[in-house]
């Protein structure tokens, strides 16, 4: 009987212990969660940053080129 017993409090143990590490990181996740939501995505960027005006137009060829090359 006492064998029994000590499995019970070992699988108890084993438990607790998922049960804290899963409330732990939960909250982590939460926590980081609030602290992302709250950065603004869209602000003006700073620094030496380049707007991006127009993309230039190659040919056809060109691009088949690029696409053979690179393997995209």
């Amino acid at each position: 009987m006492s064998k029994m017993i000590k499995i019970i409090l070992e699988m108890t143990k084993v438990l607790l212990i998922f049960v804290i590490c899963t409330l732990l990181f939960y909250y982590v996740i939460k926590a980081l969660h609030q602290e992302y939501e709250q950065l603004d995505r869209y602000e003006m960027p700073k620094g030496n940053a380049v707007e991006v005006f127009e993309q230039e137009e190659n040919d056809l060829l060109e691009r088949i080129s690029i696409f053979f090359r690179l393997g995209e």
